[in-house]
């Protein structure tokens, strides 16, 4: 199904060593609307969803699992070179105990993932407008990211998957009508 290419979807560079910003990044890691959740979600529902727009989940769910790359990539980037105190400092510490630089899939608080996160429903047009939220709320979460930091390298690849955000939120918004027209055409069997 998948073919990887050795490379990140987007350059992800780092200016300096934040452990801070690589807590906060955490949330889009392994959060309730990170990009685990988001991947996790569009491939399960593909299973209930009319094949007019079952490419569109399989997409999307590919390229997050991409993103989820990104954050990870990140994330190391920003850690790789932080002292004991530092990590510490930054709330990290538990973290790197537990796990060293081993990524762990848990939100900024430190609440580890749960598929409870995975939300389908089985209705085509209810788990459109579900994933339509999840995308605005990862928009959203990567604005606050971006607000939150200094680092133009970091700024630079948030607003690339804060843009992503935004496109996906736009087919599933086009996938919708599509399905929604379908729904009211007479069926003549």
């Amino acid at each position: 199904m998948w073919i990887y290419e050795k490379k990140l979807q987007y350059p992800v560079r780092v200016s300096k060593c934040d452990p801070r910003m690589a807590r906060y990044l955490v949330e889009q890691y392994g959060g309730a609307d990170g990009e685990l959740s988001a991947a996790l979600r569009y491939l399960n529902q593909r299973y209930t969803i009319p094949d007019k727009v079952i490419g569109l989940l399989t997409d999307i769910g590919t390229e997050e699992f991409a993103h989820l790359e990104m954050i990870a990539t990140m994330i190391y980037k920003l850690t790789k070179d932080a002292t004991p105190e530092q990590l510490e400092a930054a709330g990290l510490g538990a973290n790197f105990v537990n796990h060293d630089g081993a990524m762990f899939y848990n939100n900024a608080a430190g609440i580890p993932w749960t598929a409870a996160y995975i939300a389908a429903k089985g209705d085509p047009i209810a788990d459109l407008y579900e994933d339509i939220a999840a995308e605005e709320k990862a928009r959203a979460t990567y604005q606050w990211l971006i607000d939150y930091t200094d680092d133009v390298d970091i700024q630079d690849a948030l607003k690339f998957l804060r843009e992503r955000e935004i496109v996906h939120s736009l087919r599933f918004k086009e996938a919708v009508e599509i399905l929604k027209a379908d729904r009211e055409q007479k069926k003549v069997y």
